[in-house]
């Protein structure tokens, strides 16, 4: 299997099948030299057990999600503070209003790059107004977020992975002091936005560092765009190869929730999340030793027919759906209630403004540079222009 290769990552699911067939706990090579666990019971241990599984891998270390307790609670919670439901339902109208900007600028065309011309732009502009990050800064913003999705690139080694590390330090000090100016002006005269809450956030007389706040920054920036973009993308693919499933939606519109939820299992934005054991963990017969990487593939856990009927069938009226798209116990992703806010804005906009929407290439979609991520590049698509 090349885990590289554009055709394996626009559909990894057959492999996924033979492996859980096979080989469920799976040690890879040097030079990627991480086990692979493929199964839903041994991902979700994987993701729940932070007992016997750390989160403190190879990445950067000041971003909360790769912590263990108590550093991650205190840090959790003081993010939580402002991240609050409140927070995400007040953002409803706003991701309404972009998705209709954007639908706006392109509707007359007759055609579009879906991820180009609106599931890329729509998440970063929501985040960034989320932050306060002024339009100027919108395509800085975007430069950013692709260079920190290249770090995925570090695990194949070679001249590519020190140019993806040489390049997120330069972005690392960049972000560091354009927080820094932003922080400054904010802590003079605070702002109702995200980050005027997280500078103020406090628990036990704690508040978050500068280096906390970069790495939520930063976190933000990837988990908060790629997984809105992907899911998105990936939405519109999976309705538009099962056309039945798109008519029953578009007739059923109450069905969105559900269908948002069966795009989460069946083309999962996110393929792996990464930990390392503490102690010798004995997982489907292979023994892993403290430190060794570990990926929990939760693109191959969401396709296991032990606990998904007709895994590789696409049904939006699927009922029980308990996918691990979003990860597992106390690192389950903060996000998850804006992007689901944000698919559900989007695809009510797409899906009742476009008619007659089909894929100008089917088949042939670009998979996403970051190897860890799951969606087109770019994702052509026509409509009746109005």
């Amino acid at each position: 299997m090349d885990f590289f290769s554009d055709e394996m990552r626009r559909d990894p699911f057959p492999a996924y099948a033979r492996m859980r067939a096979h080989s469920p706990v799976f040690r890879c090579p040097p030079p990627f030299d991480a086990w692979m666990v493929f199964d839903y019971a041994g991902v979700k241990r994987v993701l729940s057990d932070h007992e016997a599984f750390s989160s403190a891998v190879p990445a950067p270390r000041n971003w909360f999600v790769f912590s263990d307790p108590p550093g991650h609670t205190k840090l959790r919670t003081l993010i939580a503070k402002a991240f609050t439901p409140r927070v995400i339902t007040g953002l409803e109208g706003r991701v309404r209003e972009l998705s209709r900007e954007l639908l706006d600028g392109v509707i007359g065309r007759g055609e579009m790059d879906l991820a180009a011309d609106y599931a890329v732009p729509l998440p970063m502009r929501v985040i960034a107004g989320m932050i306060g990050i002024p339009a100027g800064d919108w395509a800085r913003f975007k430069g950013w977020s692709d260079t920190i999705l290249r770090l995925s690139y570090t695990r194949s080694g070679g001249e590519e992975a020190e140019g993806a590390l040489a390049d997120f330090i330069e972005v690392t000090g960049e972000m560091s002091e354009y927080l820094k100016q932003m922080t400054a002006r904010l802590r003079a005269a605070p702002a109702d936005d995200l980050l005027s809450r997280l500078i103020a956030a406090e628990v036990d007389g704690e508040r978050l560092t500068h280096e906390e706040i970069l790495g939520f920054f930063q976190l933000l920036l990837v988990g908060g765009q790629e997984t809105t973009t992907n899911l998105i993308d990936n939405a519109i693919l999976c309705l538009l190869e099962q056309p039945e499933q798109l008519a029953l939606l578009r007739g059923r519109m109450e069905l969105l929730p559900s269908a948002i939820e069966e795009v989460l299992r069946y083309r999962s934005p996110f393929q792996w999340i990464m930990r390392t054991p503490r102690e010798p963990v004995e997982l489907g017969g292979q023994m892993m030793r403290p430190g060794e990487l570990v990926l929990a593939m939760v693109g191959s856990a969401n396709r296991d027919s032990s606990v998904f009927a007709e895994p590789d069938r696409f049904d939006i009226t699927r009922g029980a759906n308990p996918h691990l798209a979003f990860g597992h116990g106390i690192h389950f992703c903060m996000g998850a209630p804006l992007s689901r806010l944000e698919a559900r804005v989007a695809l009510t906009e797409l899906l009742t403004r476009l008619e007659g929407l089909e894929l100008v290439h089917p088949g042939e979609w670009e998979p996403r540079r970051a190897l860890h991520v799951h969606g087109p590049t770019r994702l052509g698509v026509r409509f009746a222009a109005s």
